[in-house]
């Protein structure tokens, strides 16, 4: 009785949403799965079992290694830019600068815009037209005589082409991971600094020995959230140039099975894949997190 009276209220009041977690999201999952077991071509339902045919078919497809390779060009340009570029201006901003709420306003402003329209807007952005045609970033760098800068992106032949496309989506999260970064950058004591700087210590020192360790759960969180979206993403590619094999990812893959072939099971098994790949990443860090929440 002491535990219902203890744990039931709050069970009561979240299990309408442990419901609606459990059929829509792994209820739907395991179907997923069940689906990826079968031969089911076509419009209408076929649950004949295939085994692990599928998957062993996939392992055997040199697209789907092309994809994967892909994805993971994208992934490494992608995390590391965000990174980057969200730290740097988070470290602007930490000391507080004048008009700040105006700053972080300007800099949190491309996450509120879909991957729908930033891929529209990048694809004018990343047009590699010639001559009068020149459009873009291109033109910009041809006007002020930059000329050797200009690219074809992701039109070009090499196979990092599709690192290119981690521009737009760099800069639709930077400003998200600089609200992560500012934030775990504020959180750490004055006083902490404050006796770095009595022994001596620079500011650079002061920094780089009492806030950067205690950047690390920040850095893990923002690794891990970038690296679950770039897995996923999807409507961003799809925007850019959804024809074109230099861009194409197993997501885009496992759309391009179910919608041109009708191949459920095909796709059914790209997604099964992609929902194990992303709980690699995301697993050891949930454990990690509540190891070190229970040493703490």
């Amino acid at each position: 009785m002491r535990r219902i009276r203890k744990w039931g209220p709050g069970l009561l009041l979240i299990s309408p949403s442990l419901v609606l977690l459990a059929v829509f999201v792994y209820g739907f999952l395991g179907w997923n799965i069940r689906v990826s077991l079968t031969t089911w071509q076509g419009i209408n339902p076929s649950y004949d079992s295939a085994g692990m045919k599928n998957y062993s078919d996939l392992m055997d497809d040199s697209i789907w290694w092309r994809d994967v390779q892909h994805v993971l060009i994208f992934t490494l340009v992608f995390v590391g830019g965000a990174l980057l570029l969200g730290f740097f201006l988070a470290l602007l901003m930490e000391k507080g600068i004048r008009g700040e709420n105006l700053f972080r306003s300007i800099f949190l402003f491309p996450m509120a815009v879909s991957f729908i329209a930033t891929g529209i807007i990048w694809s004018w952005l990343l047009d590699n037209g010639e001559g009068s045609n020149l459009a873009g970033i291109n033109k910009l760098f041809s006007a002020v005589g930059l000329n050797f800068l200009e690219n074809d992106w992701h039109k070009a032949d090499s196979s990092w082409a599709i690192s290119a496309v981690a521009l737009p989506a760099g800069w639709a999260l930077s400003g998200y991971i600089m609200a992560l970064f500012l934030a775990g950058m504020r959180g750490v004591p004055d006083e902490l600094r404050e006796a770095a700087r009595v022994d001596g210590a620079g500011e650079f020192r002061v920094f780089w020995h009492v806030v950067r360790p205690m950047l690390w759960p920040t850095v893990m969180a923002a690794v891990v959230m970038l690296m679950h979206i770039s897995l996923k993403t999807f409507d961003l590619l799809y925007a850019l140039d959804y024809n074109s094999p230099k861009l194409e990812t197993p997501a885009l893959y496992m759309y391009r099975d179910i919608t041109d072939g009708y191949y459920y099971a095909s796709g059914a098994t790209i997604a099964t894949v992609l929902v194990f790949g992303i709980a690699v990443i995301i697993v050891p860090y949930i454990w990690y997190t509540m190891r070190s929440e229970r040493r703490s």
